[in-house]
């Protein structure tokens, strides 16, 4: 599993890593993404490219699935049984699979340009609502559906109900795309 998770961010970056450089930069991936730091010398050992007899701890293994849009290394873990992570998945970005890597009540914050910002909650059932919102049309509770999350892609939210408002589609980040973080 640890060797599949490894290709899995390989995937993600878009090259394999296998320099200090690359650890390096993977290590300032991490902090961007999710203001997590794993030192450039655990992810050395995680990646076998230092030997070492420990195994990596708990807390690395979760931000590294965190890294590709899972929730938890067991939740990596149980998606690759199910060959969830599978080398032809299309989708090579930081993602979340709303249906598998969500709980209900779990919070994401999604920001996209120019200084747009917004926390929503999951409900279950593709459903969303927003809690806070600035710089956007999206106001506190507003509601919408959506299954699939991808980092630096558009965000299509369908059947955004608005008060005094028909139901309509809505895409947050056209340009440039959204970000996105648990809190």
């Amino acid at each position: 599993m640890l060797n599949l998770l490894c290709q899995s961010i390989e995937q993600s970056l878009g090259h394999c890593i296998q320099s200090p450089k690359d650890f390096d930069q993977l290590r300032e991936h991490i902090y961007t993404r999710l203001h997590q730091l794993i030192s450039t010398s655990t992810l050395k050992r995680v990646w076998g490219y230092i030997d070492s007899e420990s195994e990596p701890s708990r807390s690395t293994l979760n931000v590294l699935a965190r890294f590709v849009g899972y929730g938890s290394y067991a939740d990596f873990c149980a998606a690759a049984a199910k060959g969830g992570t599978d080398a032809s998945n299309p989708v090579v970005s930081r993602h979340i699979n709303v249906a598998t890597n969500l709980a209900v009540n779990d919070c994401l914050t999604l920001t996209w340009a120019p200084d747009r910002q917004c926390r929503v909650r999951y409900l279950g059932n593709m459903q969303f609502r927003v809690e806070e919102a600035a710089g956007t049309r999206l106001q506190a509770g507003d509601s919408f559906q959506c299954s699939l999350i991808v980092e630096g892609e558009p965000l299509y939210l369908a059947n955004l109900m608005q008060p005094g408002r028909q139901a309509t589609n809505y895409v947050c980040g056209k340009r440039g795309g959204i970000r996105f973080e648990r809190t």
